[in-house]
């Protein structure tokens, strides 16, 4: 559990630090694409609090929502539509789902400790 965040950190920091830029016309393709990764982690991690991980499943996922992410920014750039906005709205949608599992889910574990710890 502690790598993937140690290597989001390590990430975060060599881009920080790197001080590279994004030219304008390149922003639309690195934010979907982050958040289709984004999208990807915080499933996989609902996935592994709820025991139902598969690495094979993470993998072809991570690359499958960035390429279509991706792909439809590009045919959006093409068309003159801003179909972007449509990876927007049901990554950010599915973002809030896992998000709102993985309280749940914690409740429901905290819950049980706290049961566990009354009855003792």
């Amino acid at each position: 559990m502690w790598l993937p965040l140690l290597g989001l950190l390590l990430g975060f920091a060599i881009g920080v630090l790197a001080g590279w830029e994004v030219p304008d016309e390149y922003s639309n393709y690195l934010s979907i694409a982050i958040l289709a990764a984004f999208d990807t982690l915080i499933g996989g991690w609902r996935a592994h609090l709820q025991g139902t991980y598969d690495e094979l499943v993470f993998i072809t996922g991570f690359f499958f929502n960035i390429l279509l992410a991706t792909t439809l920014t590009f045919l959006g750039v093409h068309l003159g539509v801003d179909l972007y906005l449509a990876a927007v709205f049901a990554f950010g949608v599915r973002l809030f789902q896992n998000i709102a599992i993985i309280r749940r889910l914690w409740l429901a574990e905290w819950a049980e400790r706290r049961q566990n710890r009354e009855k003792s």
